[in-house]
C-alpha cells in the first residue's frame, strides 16, 4: 500500500547544513582554504599569536598574503572546516616530508645537515664574473658538498698559461667552461690547442656553450622575450640587449644592474638552457670522479 503522505520529514539529520556539519582540520602549512566571508582563497604559509589571538596567514596565487583569525569560518573542498593549531607530530611529520623531497636549485637532492667540504684540488674554471655567479646560484649547494672551487679566468684568450700554472694531475682534475665555443670560432681554435696540452691534457676538460654570452643561457621567458634579440656586430653585445630590454645602457654600472635583473629571474635549472645545463654537470661529474 503506497504512503499518500510519504516519509517522516522530521526523522534523520534534517538540521545538517547543506554543506555539512563543521569538522576540525589542522592549519598545516601548505593547506588550501577559502575564508567564508571574504572570498579569500589560499594556502596557509603561517600561524602565529597577535592581539591575543591565534592568526592564520594565506597566500593567494598571486603571492598575496591576508591574515584571519584561526577558527571557524572557512571552506575546505566546499566543506566547513575549523581551522585549529598544527600539532607538534603533524609539524614533526611535514618537517621530514619536507627534507626527505627537498631540492637544490640544481634539481639535486638537498644534502641537510652537513657542513661543506674542506676544498678538493680539483677546480671548475669559468670566463668571468658572470658565469661564476650563475654557475654559483644554480649548483653552488651541490658544489659545496662536494668541496668542488669555481674560479674566474677573465676570458680565454691564455687558456694555455692558465693550465700550465694550475698543473693539473692525479688527484687533480681541471673543467672548464667556454663562452661561444662553436666550430670555426676563435674560442674553438683555444680549446683545441689548450686541450692536447702534456702532460696536462688527461687531467683537463674543456667544454663550452654556444652562446655568444652567458647571458644567453637564461630562457628568454624569463625576461618576457620569445627570443634573445640578434644584435648587429657594430653594437656592443650586452648593450644592445639591455636597449632592447628598454633598461639603461650607458655606463658599466647598468650593464652590472641589467645582469642583476636577470640573475634574479633565474630561480632554478629550469630558468636555464639544456645546452649549458649539460655541460656544467659534464665538469661537475668530471672533476668529482672518484679518481679525481
Amino acid at each position: 500500500m503506497t504512503d499518500r503522505y510519504g516519509s517522516d520529514v522530521l526523522s534523520g539529520d534534517w538540521r545538517r547544513p547543506a554543506r555539512g556539519r563543521t569538522r576540525p582540520v589542522e592549519a598545516e602549512t601548505g593547506l588550501v582554504v577559502e575564508d567564508v566571508e571574504t572570498g579569500w582563497v589560499g594556502a596557509v604559509v603561517r600561524v602565529e599569536k597577535a592581539g591575543g589571538m591565534q592568526v592564520v596567514h594565506l597566500e593567494d596565487r598571486r603571492g598575496r598574503t591576508k591574515g584571519f583569525r584561526l577558527g571557524p569560518g572557512f571552506l575546505l573542498d566546499g566543506a566547513p572546516v575549523t581551522l585549529t593549531p598544527p600539532t607538534a607530530a603533524s609539524r614533526a611529520a611535514l618537517g621530514a616530508a619536507r627534507a626527505a623531497t627537498a631540492r637544490t636549485a640544481s634539481g639535486s637532492v638537498a644534502v641537510t645537515g652537513q657542513r661543506a667540504r674542506v676544498a678538493s684540488g680539483s677546480r671548475i674554471f669559468v670566463e668571468g664574473k658572470h658565469d661564476a655567479e650563475l654557475v654559483e646560484k644554480v649548483w653552488g649547494a651541490d658544489l659545496r658538498v662536494e668541496g668542488v672551487v669555481v674560479e674566474m679566468l677573465d676570458g680565454v684568450d691564455d687558456l694555455a698559461a692558465a693550465i700550465r700554472d694550475f698543473a693539473p694531475g692525479p688527484g687533480r682534475r681541471l673543467g672548464v667552461l667556454v663562452d661561444h665555443l662553436v666550430p670555426g670560432s676563435k674560442e674553438s681554435r683555444i680549446v683545441q690547442e689548450a686541450s692536447g696540452m702534456r702532460p696536462y691534457a688527461a687531467h683537463v676538460l674543456v667544454v663550452g656553450h654556444p652562446y655568444v654570452d652567458v647571458w644567453q643561457s637564461v630562457r628568454p621567458e624569463r625576461l618576457g622575450l620569445s627570443a634573445w634579440p640578434v644584435i648587429p656586430r657594430t653594437v656592443e653585445w650586452k648593450q644592445g640587449i639591455v636597449a632592447h630590454l628598454g633598461w639603461p645602457h650607458q655606463t658599466q654600472a647598468d650593464l652590472a644592474m641589467a645582469w642583476k635583473r636577470i640573475l634574479g629571474t633565474v630561480r632554478t635549472y629550469a630558468d636555464l638552457e639544456p645546452s649549458l645545463l649539460g655541460r656544467v654537470e659534464e665538469l661537475i661529474d668530471f672533476v668529482t670522479a672518484p679518481d679525481a
